[in-house]
């Protein structure tokens, strides 16, 4: 089940990548699903794009920061 205030959506992944991403995961003390938004984000941030979180999480996580427009 999604979480509150998160799309949930199908993915059809090359089944190497997703042991890949499951292998990272392992590592970083994620879920798949977990090191997938954050591979998203950090692919984002790279491109200079902001994202803001939809709420906040109690465990006081901040945004993810770039300078929307500018490289880096």
């Amino acid at each position: 089940m999604a979480s509150p205030g998160k799309k949930a959506f199908a993915l059809r992944i090359d089944p190497a990548l997703w042991a890949e991403i499951e292998r990272l995961a392992a590592q970083d003390l994620r879920s798949a699903n977990a090191e997938v938004e954050f591979l998203l984000r950090e692919a984002l941030a790279r491109r200079g794009v902001r994202v803001k979180a939809a709420a906040p999480r109690s465990g006081g996580q901040d945004d993810v920061e770039g300078s929307s427009g500018s490289a880096k």
